[in-house]
């Protein structure tokens, strides 16, 4: 697999795990997962711009900031979402 499609991949991921974020109840009114979560849709953002700019090793860091973050705090059972399937993002991504 390239870095490209990687980047591509990781990105649709992240994509559809931002629009899905559900703030559980221990979260709900920390400023802080808000501040988080802004921070994973700037990373994610970033990783789009430098996916344009075929600066994929760039990107693929920038994604991989996003996941992280989202991670960190799905673990810390502050947020509830779903990382898309292997098999789904085969399908979709050329």
């Amino acid at each position: 697999m390239t870095i490209k499609r990687l980047v591509e991949k990781y990105i649709k991921k992240t994509q559809q795990a931002l629009r899905q974020i559900d703030i559980r109840k221990n979260g709900e009114g920390n400023p802080r997962v808000n501040v988080v979560l802004d921070y994973a849709a700037r990373y994610l953002k970033d990783a789009i711009y430098y996916s344009d700019q075929e600066k994929f090793e760039t990107a693929l860091g920038s994604i991989a900031y996003s996941e992280g973050l989202l991670d960190a705090l799905r673990l810390l059972q502050l947020v509830k979402f779903q990382w898309l399937k292997k098999d789904k993002l085969s399908k979709d991504v050329p």
